[in-house]
């Protein structure tokens, strides 16, 4: 099941929530959204700085991890953000795929697109970071 990184902000009638059921009360009320949507929090804290809450999750999919956060924000005492979060086996297929891509500025013969071709679809570079010419 895909697992995603939601970072939330309580608004200002979210931390008068927070402070009448306390922490314990928001996880449980969380688990059971989770839950209802087919899914599972796998961590949830509560945090200092730019963000109030960190929550990991598996949901069935992006359609239902966008649903989910549609509820949230549509609620209006919090917004959060959602990330999709990848495997290390998810990147290793990732970097098997292809493309040609023309990065800004640079003007590319049919010669350079095919060693893109052969190094992942990236500019190859020399030992010193350089883009081999």
């Amino acid at each position: 099941m895909p697992k995603y990184l939601i970072q939330a902000n309580y608004l200002t009638d979210g931390v008068k929530g927070l402070l009448k059921e306390g922490g314990t009360g928001r996880r449980d009320a969380v688990d059971e959204l989770f839950k209802s949507m087919g899914g599972t929090v796998e961590a949830f804290y509560f945090a200092f700085g730019n963000e109030d809450v960190f929550i990991i999750a598996d949901l069935p999919d992006n359609a239902t991890a966008a649903a989910l956060a549609i509820r949230v924000n549509a609620a209006g005492v919090t917004q959060c953000k959602t990330t999709v979060l990848l495997t290390p086996q998810e990147i290793d297929e990732a970097v098997t795929k292809t493309g040609t891509y023309r990065p800004p500025g640079y003007e590319i013969d049919q010669a350079e697109v095919a060693k893109w071709d052969s190094e992942g679809g990236h500019l190859a570079r020399d030992s010193t970071g350089k883009r081999n010419q």
